[in-house]
């Protein structure tokens, strides 16, 4: 039976999976979710598989019907290929969940040109991707296919899907982008903005250095149209660039929260605002210094700088001048045009707009460029708020074309399941095939419709490994998310991750005898990065976490030593090694929790197209883990935010923390709320903002408010970007 000719008054797993939703004897009815994932493969898969008599058969067929590149196939004997599947047969591996085996023969499984029938099973997507990450390495092909198959390891969507496909597009999740203030990099970007739309992920655009909305141009006063129109185009351009309809194009643009637009860009999401500045689709974003922290503390009037006077006088884009530092000498700089607001009223209107609309994300830019350890500024990020990495401007000419060939970001992601990867039977080694898999994909990808980010790719061989599965670790192990227990194993198991993606970098820069670029101005490269390290013992301090590590090797601070040594020595390979970013669809496939965040229900509701709404019991949910499984709605998110702090403390890029809030908040969560309104306010937003601030997180990504008609408002589906 055909996938387009299925009949669904004949199949029963929707009806199944529906039942988990319908509680019986006041029970959740996790089994039928099992019940509903065997009908699922009975019904639905197994008549709809294409069969083949033999492996060297089904290879041949989808070489010649142009599936996969032959290319990288080309690189290893068959035999080794079929040494690889036995393998990989060998583990028997078996789907979780419902959701699991629908989300990846649904979005991930190869089809026929006509879709009606499944190419591949799950094993043939593993295979096929390691073998295309170890690019002929046998060795390397072995190790990538056991951490995916245990679900240690899943590349993000992009590369997941596209490895290996002769159809493809690019592996790369997503973008980074800044413009100058001219009108050829104005124009370049936009059209950059359009080309990566195309190929790959969301874009991120940073708008700072733009001059303000009537300040001169050319000579004219009051010229200047400032960055709405620029947004608008934005908008334009990711609706029209949208891979054939394939994949909503998406993209966020960054401003500084000193910048003279400001209140008119956050204007631009408001539910009133008039047509001709309101953005429906393009996500905002805020680049914080210091600075606005204490102005808002002291409740102090602010200034707004013009970037065109910065510019002048300091020789240097908007971005690149400090304003926590410079501040009080640019406010006394009579050179500078500025525009005052006080900053309290700012910082109202910044959580207003989160609490109607998610927006606009929040990036500590002080916070990340204190923790920078590579040389530069890092002045933006992505459509997800997880990637800090350092750019540089380009200069282009009338002729569109560069006469300075800047530093612009592509993201190479993946995540680690923790869940599983606590049963590795090596850490070190998994690590090393993770990085090695991300390795190449940074260097497999090719970006050169946009010199800029092939540049900065090519420059810094920048991977972005992160996590997923936290809320289902802590679960089934009996630990409340948030307490000191969970923090110590969230220090402990990034700590783990930190050194050993370390160690990797370390062992592929002596094997090339190559580094990063700019390797040598780095605090790798004198060392200073690893006195934290060396200063204290960074190991877990309870006995629950101890025995949960038992099986692994902790660095010790003399590791760490014997570590900066052999760094300092042989280099580093990778500038940038990890960042969290959001889990969509992916964590579903993994049968786990979404990144680092807690579960937002216990049987989670998605919408699936014309499918209507497919049910998700937690990883792991029953009587026993029940208890432990909180919803992210009922939780104070300090406990939120003190997880990702703790995480922090390792990750050289930042991580996409959400945050949730209810429009009536339970009694009890907030100690400030009693004798307050029971609703959640403005001040709510403000006092968690900063607390993240005081905390060292580096950016937060998104609110989702969940009303009292039980919808959520601010959600943000960015499958673009998602892991």
């Amino acid at each position: 039976m055909p996938l387009k000719e299925i009949d669904l008054e004949k199949v029963h797993y929707y009806d199944l999976n529906n039942e988990v939703n319908i509680p019986k004897n006041n029970t959740i009815q996790v089994g039928k979710d099992q019940e509903a994932l065997k009908a699922f493969l009975t019904e639905n898969v197994e008549p709809n598989r294409l069969k083949f008599a033999s492996l060297k058969e089904r290879f041949d067929w989808l070489i010649e019907n142009d599936f996969i590149d032959p290319t990288f196939i080309n690189k290893y004997q068959f035999s080794f290929i079929e040494k690889l599947y036995d393998f990989l047969d060998a583990v028997h591996f078996q789907f979780h969940s419902f959701m699991a085996a629908y989300k990846f023969y649904t979005q991930y499984a190869l089809k026929t040109n006509d879709g009606n029938y499944y190419v591949e099973s799950y094993e043939d997507r593993i295979a096929i991707n390691a073998l295309y990450y170890a690019d002929g390495n046998e060795t390397l092909a072995m190790r990538i296919a056991d951490e995916m198959i245990h679900q240690r390891f899943q590349p993000a969507t992009p590369s997941f899907l596209n490895a290996g496909r002769a159809r493809r597009g690019e592996l790369v999740s997503c973008f980074v982008l800044q413009t100058t203030d001219d009108m050829n990099s104005i124009g370049r970007v936009i059209n950059s903005a359009m080309q990566l739309s195309k190929i790959g992920g969301g874009v991120g655009i940073n708008l700072s250095n733009v001059r303000e909305a009537g300040a001169a141009f050319m000579g004219i006063a009051n010229m200047a149209a400032g960055v709405i129109p620029i947004m608008k185009l934005m908008e334009d351009v990711f609706t029209y660039s949208n891979q054939a309809g394939a994949r909503q194009g998406a993209g966020v643009a960054y401003l500084s929260i000193f910048h003279p637009d400001i209140v008119r860009f956050l204007s631009t999401k408001k539910e009133n605002a008039d047509e001709k500045i309101r953005v429906k689709t393009l996500s905002l974003g805020l680049t914080v210094p210091d600075k606005f922290y204490e102005l808002t503390e002291k409740g102090e009037q602010m200034a707004l700088f013009s970037p065109a006077d910065v510019e002048k006088v300091y020789g240097v884009p908007f971005n690149y001048v400090d304003l926590t530092k410079e501040y009080d000498n640019m406010v006394a700089d009579d050179r500078i045009t500025k525009h005052w607001i006080d900053a309290r009223t700012l910082e109202t209107e910044i959580s207003k707009l989160q609490q109607e609309s998610g927006y606009p994300y929040i990036i500590n830019l002080d916070t990340v460029n204190k923790a920078n350890p590579i040389f530069g500024k890092v002045v933006s990020s992505n459509l997800c708020s997880e990637i800090l990495q350092t750019q540089t401007i380009s200069h282009i000419n009338n002729e569109q074309k560069y006469t300075l060939l800047g530093a612009d970001i592509s993201c190479n992601l993946g995540s680690i399941n923790i869940d599983n990867m606590m049963h590795t039977p090596d850490f070190a080694q998994s690590i090393e095939a993770m990085t090695r898999a991300l390795t190449f994909v940074s260097e497999s990808s090719d970006i050169s419709v946009v010199p800029s980010v092939q540049n900065g790719n090519q420059q810094k061989h920048a991977i972005g490994l992160g996590a997923m599965g936290l809320a289902a670790f802590l679960a089934k192990n009996k630990i409340y998310y948030g307490d000191d227990i969970a923090l110590d194993f969230v220090n402990t198991f990034f700590l783990m991750t930190n050194y050993y993606t370390l160690l990797a970098s370390n062992k592929i820069a002596k094997e090339r005898k190559q580094t990063f670029f700019e390797f040598e101005k780095s605090d790798y490269a004198n060392g200073s990065y690893f006195d934290k390290y060396l200063a204290k013992d960074w190991g877990p301090k309870t006995e629950k976490v101890k025995n949960l590590f038992t099986n692994y090797h902790i660095p010790t601070i003399a590791d760490w030593q014997q570590l900066k040594e052999s760094v300092m020595t042989d280099g580093l390979y990778n500038a940038y090694r990890q960042a969290v970013a959001p889990t969509g669809s992916i964590s579903y496939v993994n049968d786990t929790t979404a990144s680092l965040q807690p579960i937002v229900s216990r049987v989670e509701a998605r919408a699936e197209g014309m499918t209507g709404r497919v049910f998700y019991p937690a990883s792991g949910l029953n009587n026993e883990t029940m208890p432990y499984y909180v919803s992210a709605y009922d939780l104070d998110q300090r406990k939120v935010i003190d997880t990702y702090a703790a995480a922090q403390e390792h990750i050289d890029q930042g991580m996409a923390m959400t945050l949730f809030m209810r429009s009536t908040i339970p009694d009890g969560i907030y100690d400030w709320k009693k004798g307050h309104t029971e609703k959640m306010t403005t001040r709510d937003l403000t006092i968690l903002r900063h607390y993240a601030f005081r905390k060292g997180i580096k950016s937060i990504y998104y609110i989702r408010t969940f009303t009292d008609d039980n919808t959520e408002q601010g959600v943000n589906e960015c499958e673009s970007c998602s892991i």
